[in-house]
Formats: structure tokens, C-alpha cells, sequence
């Protein structure tokens, strides 16, 4: 059985989604959430959903090996972003290397980067009078949105789009692919 462990920062609805997807599955199975804020929904999701929820700080992601070891005795076959906003330590990247991938809201290398995360992307789409945009699922490097991509789903925005209009047809291109993304990785 293959195992996943999820980092996330925000309400979970992607962590969610992918715990939904594999927990009838002969194949993988999510097995843990690790969070860099203590409030957030996503920890409250993966409780209700009988998944082992940790929730921890700069320190002792990036600055002690505690994170680190968390995951060491975890054994994850992908460590799965979703919705997580630091950046990954490159010690963490070395000891799980080509095994951390992330979904991003836009067609990388456009929007990507240092801020471009959430709304801040589907604002800066909307502003730019972009005809398309998407979700990237890539392999996580030392840089922002920059590691090799995986997969890409597109959608039409139109001119009447808002942001919030924007959001919503991400949402629906991630809660579509990621899960089918992911156990595409893990079989390989």
C-alpha cells in the first residue's frame, strides 16, 4: 500500500478530496496531514476523517529536523502540496527527492512564484484579460513553482469572469485531477 502525506495551509478542500479519493483504495492510502497553522480547517477535516493531523511551526520545519523526522517515521511515497504556502527546505526536498509535488492555480510558468498563490493569481489572471487559464501539477523544487511539470487542465475565462468566477472553475479542474494525478504517480 502505498502511502501519502499532505501538507497543507488553508480550509483543506483539496486534502479532502484527495482523502475521499483513496480511502477505499487497494492501492494508497492518505495517511497523514501536516499544517504550518494551527487554525486552519484543514486539521478539523482530517480528524473528522480519521487522518493523523499535525500541525507545527517555522522552526521546526525549516530550522530543526523535527518535520523532517516526522516524515522520516512516516515513510510517505509522495508528499503531496496541497494548498501550502512556504517553501519547501531543500534538506526536506534532498531526503524525499522527486517524491513532493504540488497543484498550482494557473498555467506555470505564467503566475507562478514568491505571493502567487489563491485569489492573488485568479486577480492577477483577471487583470491581465487572459483568455485561458488552469491548474499546473508539478514536482516541487528549491524555487517557487519552478519544478518539472506533471500534468496541466485548462479552462476558458471569459470576459465577464471575476475572480471569484475564476476560483471556482480551478476549484473544479483540482477536485477533477489531482486525485487521478496522484494515484497516476504512485503506480508508476
Amino acid at each position: 500500500m502505498k502511502r501519502i502525506v499532505i501538507f497543507a495551509s488553508g480550509s483543506g478542500s483539496n486534502a479532502e478530496n484527495l482523502i475521499n479519493f483513496f480511502h477505499n483504495s487497494d492501492n494508497a492510502s492518505v495517511i497523514q496531514v501536516l499544517c504550518n497553522n494551527p487554525h486552519a480547517k484543514v486539521l478539523d477535516r482530517a480528524k473528522r476523517l480519521k487522518v493523523s493531523a499535525i500541525a507545527f511551526n517555522r522552526i521546526a520545519f525549516s530550522k530543526t529536523n523535527d518535520v523532517l523526522n516526522i516524515l522520516k517515521a512516516s515513510q510517505p511515497d509522495l508528499i503531496v502540496l496541497a494548498g501550502f504556502l512556504w517553501k519547501f527546505p531543500e534538506f526536506i526536498l534532498d531526503e524525499f527527492a522527486n517524491k513532493v509535488i504540488n497543484v498550482h492555480p494557473a498555467l506555470l510558468p505564467k503566475y507562478g512564484g514568491k505571493g502567487m498563490y489563491g485569489m492573488h493569481v485568479h486577480e492577477a489572471v483577471v487583470a491581465n484579460k487572459e483568455t485561458k487559464t488552469g491548474i499546473t501539477i508539478h514536482y516541487v523544487n528549491e524555487n517557487y513553482d519552478e519544478g518539472a511539470t506533471i500534468f496541466q487542465a485548462e479552462c476558458d475565462v471569459l470576459d465577464t469572469d471575476t475572480a471569484e468566477d475564476v476560483a471556482g472553475k480551478i476549484h473544479e479542474l483540482e477536485m477533477e485531477h489531482f486525485p487521478k494525478v496522484v494515484e497516476e504517480l504512485l503506480r508508476k
